[in-house]
Order: structure tokens, then sequence, then C-alpha cells
């Protein structure tokens, strides 16, 4: 059945999808439970009942837009639905997506983790989701499921295999600095800037004595590339310094980490009612040393704290949810995400997030603009 809602090139993508319901208990289109969740979900509804809330109360327009002709999905409907949908093929109907929204995206992908703290359920703890994110876009290019917080390694090898790194530079925390990750990521013929910990031993003490050397000296007698940048917002000073080096050859691990090419270290100076603190990251990158370049790369990687995982958390309020059965958590969570990409892609707005969820729920002309419906 052909409804105002299916030249929507996410109800395209999504349009892939195999249903998880037996043939006999169908009353309702896959169309029906996908566009429903997403119009809901955008218009501020954050759970089944919600959904299905907001499908009863707008029937009438629903069914004009030849949506929902047996009428209003039950929760029980959309929980089953999604509880059983398989997350995998979730996801990658949500990439597809997301590469028709914008085509090849180069720039910088940040890679980072989110635990879903109201998501435990008796037998399992909180799901935890590494996602991906481009940082100049805005946008969220996919996620997987973790074993939990630092048992990454696996997942995040897994995301880099459905992302097209081709002019893309990825940065990861350091909780995936390792040498496999690194090696994906070179073969995708992408880049890196990844942080520096302890859990690299050896390497992380070679590159902290050498720019500990290099701080003392100036950046021509040390033979870095060196950058800084000075900001004062609302009484708090903050300073940022970054030296970049591609002298690597004294480096014992330089062969042991595919496409390594340059060592950047980041030392951030901040003054605030009188008292200073300093927070010193270290990082190796396939990149040539430019300390500026590497600089805003590092610093923009945060983005996903602030423009994803904080807008989760804040407008999407994804912390309290408490779905957690089955799959329902892992294919909300993509909702939340699609419906994220969805708001951002609205360029020509200037307003929040909360408000553009606002205005979907009182103007029906924005919402159908939104979902790019014709």
């Amino acid at each position: 059945m052909t409804t105002l809602m299916s030249e929507s090139s996410i109800v395209i993508a999504f349009s892939k999808l195999t249903d998880p319901r037996k043939p006999r208990n169908r009353l309702y289109t896959l169309e029906d439970i996908i566009c429903t969740a997403i119009l809901a979900t955008l218009c501020r509804c954050e759970d089944y009942d919600e959904i299905s809330d907001w499908t009863d109360a707008n029937l009438d327009w629903l069914q004009s837009l030849g949506l929902c002709a047996e009428g209003a999905p039950s929760h029980d409907t959309y929980e089953r639905f999604f509880r059983h949908l398989d997350p995998c093929q979730f996801q990658k109907c949500f990439l597809t997506w997301t590469e028709l929204l914008r085509g090849k995206l180069g720039g910088t992908i940040a890679i980072d983790g989110k635990t879903l703290c109201n998501s435990r359920d008796i037998e399992k703890g909180p799901l935890h989701l590494v996602s991906a994110f481009a940082t100049e876009y805005s946008l969220v290019l996919g996620q997987v499921k973790t074993a939990g917080k630092g048992g990454e390694l696996a997942e995040i090898q897994q995301l880099l295999d459905i992302l097209d790194l081709r002019g893309a530079v990825v940065t990861i925390d350091a909780g995936g600095c390792h040498k496999v990750v690194m090696e994906k990521i070179i073969e995708k013929k992408g880049d890196y800037v990844v942080c520096l910990k302890g859990n690299q031993g050896r390497l992380h003490d070679e590159v902290e004595n050498y720019f500990l050397q290099a701080m003392v000296i100036t950046p021509e007698e040390s033979g870095c590339a060196y950058w800084k940048t000075e900001e004062t917002t609302r009484g708090r000073i903050e300073i940022r310094e970054v030296w970049a080096s591609d002298d690597i050859d004294w480096l014992p691990q330089k062969d042991d980490w595919a496409g390594l090419r340059s060592l950047v270290c980041v030392k951030r100076t901040t003054v605030e009612k009188g008292i200073t603190k300093q927070q010193t990251r270290h990082f190796i990158s396939s990149l040539q040393a430019e300390a500026k370049h590497q600089g805003q790369i590092i610093r923009g990687h945060w983005g996903i704290e602030n423009r994803l995982h904080w807008q989760l958390d804040v407008t999407f309020r994804e912390d309290y949810s408490r779905v957690r059965k089955d799959n329902g958590a892992e294919n909300l969570s993509v909702l939340r995400r699609s419906t994220i990409n969805i708001l951002r892609n609205d360029d020509g707005s200037k307003i929040s997030l909360k408000r553009r969820r606002l205005r979907a729920s009182m103007n029906r002309d924005y919402l159908c603009k939104l979902m790019g419906a014709k």
C-alpha cells in the first residue's frame, strides 16, 4: 500500500526490514509501525505507551496519510514488534538511510560508548552502546551493543566494518587504543587520532617522556609543531597547548602500529575563581604532524558527548527509559538516534532540538517536512 509517507527516505530505508511478526498476526503493516513510532518519537514520546497514545490521538490525520487503516496499534503491539525485531538489521537500515541523507561522509568520525542506566534487568546488566558520530555534520552514523563498559574492542571493530572510512579521520578514547583497531582503520583507507593511557604500558611512558622534555624547551628546539589557544568564558580561562611531532624513528614501538606517523600532546590549563587545574593527554596518529589541525580534531571528538550523549539524556531522557526486555532497549535507541538525525537534517532551523520536537508536536506541516513527506 502506498502512503504519503512512502517517499520519505527514512521510510524507504526501513522498508527493507524483515517483519518479526508471524503473518497471521499482522493486523498493522510494517510501515504503520515504523512510521508512527518515528513520528511519535519526533513529537516527544518516549516509550510504547506514549507512542500508542499519540497514534490514537492523531488517528484521523494518520489515516488521511494512508496509515493505520485498522486503527491505532496498542502499546503491546509496539512492544512485541521492537522486542523481537533484529537489531543488527535495524542498524543496517539506519546506516543505509544515513548514507542517503548525507552521501559519502568524510571529516571526523568520533567513536565513544554510552550506558543506558535504567536498561538493567534481573539477568543482565545495563545496555552499553558504542556509537559513531560525524562531528562536522552532527549526525549519528551507527551503533553497536557491547558486553559492557571496558569490553568494547570487538564491537568497535564491528562498527568500523560497517562504516565507510575513506577520507575520514577516526577519533577514539583510550579504551579503543588497540593495534587491531588501527589496522582496521588503515585497511579501510581511513586515518586516526587515538588517545593513549596506561593500557598501552611502555608506549604511553615513552610518549609521555618525550613530550615532558619537549615542553621545557621552545618548539623550534624540540622540532615539534606547536599551537596554542586561550579562551575566556564567564570568568573562566582555558588555555590549550598542542605539540605534534612526526620524528618517531626513536620510538621502539613505531612499527607495531599500522600507519603510525605522528605523536601528539595536548595540555589543557583552566583558571577559575583563582584555582588553576591542568590536564595532559597523549595521542598517536596516522596524520602528519600539524598541531593546529590535530588539536582541532581532538577537541572535536568531544562533540559526541555534547551533541549526542547529552541530547539523548536531556532531550530524549534515554537514561530514564525502563525498556529492557529482549531487543527493545537496543532498537528504541536506534529509533532515538534516527530521530536526532531527522531533527538535525532541518538545516534551516536555528532552534534547539528540544524546541524542534515541541514544534513537530504542534505543527503537522512541520512534522511532514521533517519526514520528507510530499
